[in-house]
């Protein structure tokens, strides 16, 4: 309602009120006054009735004084009122127009307008803390409702009584308390207590005080409705991921374990179709579907469901799953998966006989598509379960390090080394690193490969064949890298301007845009390469007109048959094989030096590294 409608409407109710008292306080005048004027025309013979209109003028003279107090009050309410009223406006009115402090913070964009200076500051330094709303957080139920995100088909679905026991094991660094909170309540209210062996607490080492004691107190309540059920593992220093995962699996002794960050909140029976899939078959290790709750609001998004998979630095990413699956018709139904992501869910003791996880990996990245791969090549399989849904919080940043790709690096040469076999280069390739004397340490890893042999493992071309043909095995790469001309070594080749079809030269910065890959046949990609046969790389060509060089998808410069294969050799010309123009540097009437498609001279251009001499 309008301000100036509310006044009114109040003033009216006042208004009818006072009015209504001021009628009372007359009619009993007006009585009075009448019964005062019988009283004189009274006989004095008539005692008794002169005594008995007396009582009445007394009793009268009584209300008239109870309104007139009435009246004294209502009129001190009603100031009151409009007082309160006022202060109530002028608050709304104050708030209104509250500075927002934080106009380029990812955590105001659509959520905190009616938060106070003291409220945004404190929701901020909350937020630059732990990389999600902690403040909302601490504001929500433990037990909020979630949507049901699952298929349809989902809630139709009967599992057998006598499943198996089931272990869950949720990891942290640095949690918010509220948050862990609720992501145990969500696993006790949503999972059935005779299948619920334990929940696992790891922590990899946190700095915040509010996992020390209160999170004991919390454990402690409810402890009082399930004895025993909580543990707790602590790291004297941090370890990273894979570390806290092999520590919660060692402690566990539920038939199954599900390994999780502890920034989740499980749905309705979320545990009962991973636990049904793995009593019909122990080598399977499953993931279920993650649902997104958005780091500002913690509103939940529902996930398309799909493949977990990953390129070939080894960064994790999601894919449509192979036609059997659309074959079926039923996005109920599981789906073969290349990889597995954050979540891990096993039979706890062939977990182990597969190796678990490799306690050679640092920090956070890679570990879980070793074990991906793994699991494939040595007699499991992996499957994503649509019927399990877990809601996972996606951070703005990472608590692990500030920059987590040398990391990943790092691990990703590692799990090259043990299972990529004549593939293995490809993780060089992409990271642009030498194939040789790196100078990365990826650390011992000759138990592994032990491992592998103990357990007969295939060849990963199987793996390329059979459960990840969508990968590109990237064949007849010779070199990559930056590329210079000895006419101007400050500038290297560069994809230029995107959309667009013209490279240029440019300082070099070592970038994506400027990394180039020459292949056997010819092929010279500009820009970084990709992973995938259903993406399509850049090609350089000659326009045969003209002095600027083209870059085009090489399917469609295939297609249109444009001049795209060259002869190069290190520290040799770059010439077009059927025009037998080279690309060179020529400097312009500005002064600029500009790249250019011309009759050769000679020029001399050099690529940053060589998988074989050319």
């Amino acid at each position: 309602m309008h301000r100036s409608s509310r006044m009114r409407a109040g003033w009216m109710k006042g208004s009818f009120l006072t009015l209504a008292g001021i009628f009372a306080l007359l009619y009993v005048r007006s009585m009075k006054r009448e019964i005062n004027t019988h009283s004189e025309r009274i006989q004095i013979n008539h005692q008794n009735d002169s005594i008995r209109g007396q009582g009445i003028l007394r009793k009268m003279e009584n209300m008239e004084a109870d309104i007139g107090k009435l009246l004294t009050l209502m009129d001190k309410i009603e100031k009151k009122e409009k007082v309160a009223e006022k202060d109530t406006e002028v608050k709304k009115e104050e708030k209104k127009v509250v500075r927002k402090l934080y106009p380029n913070s990812y955590l105001f964009t659509k959520w905190g307008n009616d938060l106070s200076e003291e409220e945004q500051m404190e929701a901020e330094k909350l937020f630059q803390s732990y990389g999600y709303n902690v403040f909302l957080s601490d504001r929500l139920p433990l037990n909020r409702v979630i949507p049901d995100t699952r298929p349809k088909r989902c809630a139709e679905k009967k599992y057998p009584k006598d499943l198996p026991s089931i272990s869950v094991i949720l990891i942290y660094l640095n949690e918010a308390l509220s948050i862990i909170k609720r992501a145990i309540r969500s696993i006790i209210d949503r999972t059935p207590a005779q299948l619920l062996t334990e929940i696992i607490l790891v922590d990899d080492h946190s700095s915040n005080e509010n996992l020390m004691e209160k999170l004991d107190q919390y454990i402690y309540s409810i402890h009082k409705e399930r004895p025993g059920l909580v543990k707790r593992v602590r790291h004297s220093e941090q370890l990273g991921l894979t570390q806290a995962r092999l520590s919660g699996w060692k402690v566990a002794v539920g038939d199954v374990i599900a390994i999780l960050d502890a920034h989740i909140e499980v749905h309705v029976q979320w545990a009962e179709p991973l636990l049904a899939r793995i009593q019909e078959d122990r080598t399977l290790v499953l993931s279920p579907v993650f649902d997104k709750v958005s780091y500002d609001d913690l509103t939940l998004s529902p996930y398309t469901t799909y493949a977990q998979a990953f390129d070939w630095a080894l960064w994790c990413m999601y894919e449509n799953f192979g036609p059997e699956w659309s074959a079926l018709k039923d996005d109920s139904q599981p789906g073969k998966s290349p990889s597995i992501m954050g979540i891990v869910v096993a039979d706890r003791k062939f977990f182990g006989e597969i190796g678990s996880l490799d306690g050679g990996m640092k920090i956070y990245g890679g570990e879980n598509v070793e074990l991906g791969i793994r699991v494939w090549l040595c007699g499991g399989s992996i499957e994503i379960i649509p019927c399990s849904k877990v809601a996972h919080i996606e951070r703005a940043v990472k608590p692990y390090l500030p920059d987590l790709g040398p990391m990943v690096k790092r691990n990703a040469l590692r799990v090259a080394e043990v299972w990529m076999d004549e593939y293995k280069h490809n993780v060089n390739l992409v990271w642009n690193i030498p194939v040789k004397d790196h100078g990365i340490d990826i650390g011992d890893v000759t138990e592994r490969k032990k491992l592998r042999e103990k357990l007969n493992c295939k060849p990963f071309k199987w793996y390329l064949d059979n459960v990840y043909p969508m990968l590109d095995p990237l064949l007849g790469v010779i070199a990559y890298g930056v590329m210079k001309n000895e006419l101007k070594p400050d500038c290297c080749i560069d994809q230029g301007p995107v959309p667009g079809h013209t490279p240029i030269l440019y300082p070099c910065n070592y970038y994506s845009p400027q990394l180039c890959y020459y292949r056997a046949d010819g092929q010279l990609y500009i820009g970084v390469i990709k992973s995938h046969k259903y993406n399509s790389n850049r090609c350089l060509a000659d326009p045969d007109t003209g002095l600027e060089p083209g870059l085009y998808e090489c399917k469609t410069a295939l297609n249109k048959q444009y001049n795209m294969l060259w002869d190069f050799k290190q520290g040799g010309q770059i010439q077009n094989k059927a025009t037998k123009r080279c690309v060179e540097v020529a400097k312009g009437e500005d002064g600029f030096h500009r790249l250019v498609v011309q009759q050769c001279t000679g020029q001399v251009w050099k690529i940053q590294h060589l998988v074989k001499e050319t």
